[in-house]
Parts: C-alpha cells; sequence; structure tokens
C-alpha cells in the first residue's frame, strides 16, 4: 500500500511535556482572558483575545505536528472551510466543489460566494476529474464524500490541478490526519471538522486549516482575526484533549467499521452497503493507495425511509443523531436534509462501543424490521 502515514502518536502525546520546566503543569493551562498586559509600547507578544490565546495556539501546535503542515484553529469545521475559500478566491474566480459533498459547503458557495461574482460549478465525486480542471481558480474536493463515501483520486486530482494553475483545497473530515494525507497527495490546503473524531466525544465545536502556503496561511489568518471567526478557549482546551485519544478512539473505530461493513453487506434486510474497505466496493483499489485506514463511516440503504427510521431508533447502541465521529455509534436517514440518496439510506458512524456487543444490537434492529 502506498499510502503516506501519520507522524507517530506517542511523540504527540508528548509535544507539551518535553518542553515543561519543574514545577510546570502537565495538562494543558486553560488562557480565559480577553486582555494582556501591555505596558509602554507593544513588543509583538500577545495583545487581545481575538489574535493570541496559548490554549488554541497550543491546539494548533498538536494539529500541525498531525498534519505535518501549519495550522489554523477555527470555531467550526464551516470556519476553517469558509476560511479556506474566503482566502483564495476573489470577484471572477470560478470554482468546482463536488455535487456529493457536505451540503453546507455547497449552500455556503451558491448562497454568499456566487453572489460575490464567484461562479460555482459541481461535479459528482467519483467523476471529479472528468473534464479537467482548466479555467478553475480552486477546485474544492472531499475524499470519501460525506455521506455517499464516494472517492476522487486525489495525487491525479492535484496534478491536474495544478497543471491548469488551480489551487486544491480537500476537507478530510471523514478521515482524519492519522487515516489520510491529503498535502502528501498534493493538495495546498487541509480542511477538517475537529469537532468529529478528533475532539471524539460530541461535546465541542471545532475545525482547522492546514497549508504549508505561507500566501494561503496569512490570508486565513486575516480572515478569521478581521472577521471574528476565532475558536474559544474553553472549546480549543476540550478539543485539544480530545486528540490526546484519537489514535486510540480511531484504531477501534476502524477496526469495528470493517468488521460491521461486512456483516452488514450479508444482512439479507440491507439493500446496498458502501463501505472502501470492502473488496466489493467500487472506491476499494483507489483506497488502499491514497488512504491508511478505511475509516469508520459505513453508508447503507434500507427499502425505505420508515425502515430506515425503525432500525435507527429500535438500535439501543445506536444514537440518532446529526454529526458523527463521537464515542456512541450514531445513524441518520440523511434524506432528511436534502441530500440527493435513497429515502432508505442511513450513514452509519461506528463508535468505540466493543464491536461484538455493538453488532449484537444493530443485528437485532435490522432482524425486527417488517418485510
Amino acid at each position: 500500500m502506498d499510502t503516506p502515514t501519520a507522524p507517530k502518536a506517542g511523540a504527540m502525546l508528548h509535544l507539551r511535556g518535553n518542553t515543561l520546566s519543574e514545577g510546570d503543569p502537565v495538562a494543558l493551562p486553560l488562557t480565559q482572558s480577553s486582555m494582556y498586559h501591555l505596558p509602554g509600547d507593544w513588543s509583538g507578544g500577545p495583545s487581545y483575545g481575538r489574535a493570541d490565546n496559548a490554549t488554541w495556539e497550543h491546539l494548533e501546535h498538536v494539529l500541525a505536528y498531525l498534519e505535518d503542515a501549519p495550522v489554523l484553529a477555527y470555531p467550526s469545521g464551516m470556519a476553517a472551510i469558509s476560511a479556506s475559500l474566503f482566502a483564495c478566491v476573489k470577484a471572477g474566480s470560478r470554482i468546482l466543489i463536488p455535487s456529493d459533498g457536505y451540503y453546507v459547503t455547497r449552500r455556503l458557495s451558491e448562497r454568499f460566494l456566487a453572489q460575490l461574482g464567484v461562479e460555482v460549478d459541481q461535479r459528482p465525486s467519483a467523476s471529479f476529474a472528468e473534464g479537467g480542471f482548466a479555467g478553475y481558480d480552486v477546485v474544492f474536493a472531499e475524499t470519501p464524500s460525506n455521506p455517499g463515501l464516494e472517492l476522487c483520486d486525489l495525487r491525479a486530482v492535484s496534478q491536474e490541478v495544478h497543471a491548469a494553475g488551480g489551487i486544491l483545497i480537500v476537507d478530510n473530515t471523514t478521515m482524519t490526519p492519522l487515516g489520510q494525507r491529503p498535502l502528501e497527495l498534493g493538495a495546498d490546503v487541509v480542511v477538517a471538522s475537529d469537532t468529529k473524531a478528533p475532539g471524539g466525544h460530541s461535546d465541542v465545536l471545532m475545525g482547522h486549516l492546514a497549508t504549508r502556503s505561507p500566501d494561503i496561511l496569512q490570508a486565513a489568518r486575516e480572515w478569521r482575526q478581521f472577521g471574528g471567526g476565532i475558536p474559544g478557549p474553553q472549546e480549543a482546551w476540550l478539543a485539544h484533549r480530545g486528540l490526546e485519544t484519537l489514535e486510540l478512539r480511531f484504531d477501534r473505530m476502524c477496526n469495528t467499521a470493517e468488521l460491521l461493513a461486512e456483516r452488514l453487506a450479508a444482512h439479507p434486510k440491507v439493500g446496498s452497503v458502501r463501505y472502501p474497505g470492502l473488496p466489493q466496493d467500487p472506491a476499494h483499489a483507489l483506497a488502499k493507495r491514497q488512504m491508511a485506514r478505511f475509516g469508520f463511516l459505513i453508508s447503507l440503504t434500507l427499502d425505505s425511509a420508515e425502515q430506515a427510521d425503525a432500525f435507527i431508533n429500535g438500535c439501543p447502541l445506536l444514537r440518532a443523531a446529526t454529526s458523527f465521529g463521537g464515542v456512541h455509534s450514531s445513524a441518520e436517514r440523511r434524506a432528511r436534509w436534502g441530500d440527493d440518496v435513497a429515502p432508505g439510506f442511513v450513514r452509519l458512524s461506528v463508535g468505540t462501543e466493543p464491536a461484538g456487543e455493538l453488532w449484537s444490537a444493530i443485528s437485532a434492529s435490522l432482524d425486527a424490521l417488517n418485510s
């Protein structure tokens, strides 16, 4: 498997610890201040809470280690996506986004970017490279796509985008830096919602942007500072704490998802399953090339919306909720948000429950469905 791998998780845990002096707290302190002591002329240190905060700066330090690139933290994944787009486009720009990716990215582009003179085109992820990228200033990819788990070839797309003179932004929310490395595959910018697996406990909103381009980084930093979309220190502290167990949780979630996907695909009540780790999945060969793990999301289709709701609500180890990536397995019928999916389509996010216990609950709920 010719797949870029993440930095060592053990070293990540000690990034701060190896800089401590005697008596310093091992746990990250929470800096809850909007003001800093500034006698005389300003010397360039922390100045104001909208520009500087030690807690979210350390969160950025840890995320930068995982991404192997400079990072900026944002108060949500969509704040990071917004920053990436507004840092890279101007009136008259032409951008390409996935038609089957996260629906809020489409709404942001259609509702606001298009009104500012940005031309917005869409293509499905599975055929994202068809038609080429000539004339596009920014290409925004999401792979695996949310919720359908379609893939596009990041290495090939990045080469074609750059040959056409464009910038490639990749939403890596579904995989995290432990499961996929878009910058190593040629992306200019990576964005992600750390509300999901990095935070991991369904108690914090957070996002980040990573790039090795100084110009894009500066523009995204100014967008955050001047626009005021900064992370809160309490939220940054929670996200940092979540990162400390990401490797453990992500490994278990992916292992369990691989097991469940095989069993779901064989269950008579399940019409179809998409999971990149299944050998029969259309994207399996590509997933083996560009992903370090196959992820913790599974999409399955049941006969109807009623069956989907009955399955979700009838399983005591599934939370009926939007979002994903938490320690609690969750599921939702995505058609209710307007995604172009079948009425019985379910996005299943595998949590950290013991695999045998989780499968027993899921299979029992499926078995109870009316034919």
